[in-house]
């Protein structure tokens, strides 16, 4: 049983170095503390649970990695900085 839920949104911006893809994802995370005092963080996606971004991030382009996780709105400048630096990643 849940006895507290707070929910909070979050925003990630996302590049794969391996490929170059760059994108952003908003979570909305619900921090819940049960009966016992246990406290966890879900996170959701248009309404779908997921793992956190910052546990578990595969790239949608790729399906591999590494990903780097930037603040939201970085992604136009981060896709044409490390797309010069590919060819280190291949």
């Amino acid at each position: 049983m849940e006895r507290d839920t707070e929910a909070v949104h979050e925003a990630y911006a996302f590049v794969c170095l391996h490929c170059g893809h760059g994108w952003e994802e908003e979570y909305e995370i619900r921090h819940t503390t049960d009966l016992a005092g246990h406290r966890r963080s879900d996170y959701f996606t248009r309404g779908v649970r997921v793992p956190s971004p910052l546990v578990r991030a595969d790239c949608p382009a790729c399906n591999r990695g590494p990903i780097r996780i930037l603040r939201p709105g970085r992604v136009n400048s981060v896709n044409t900085t490390y797309l010069t630096y590919l060819p280190f990643y291949h």
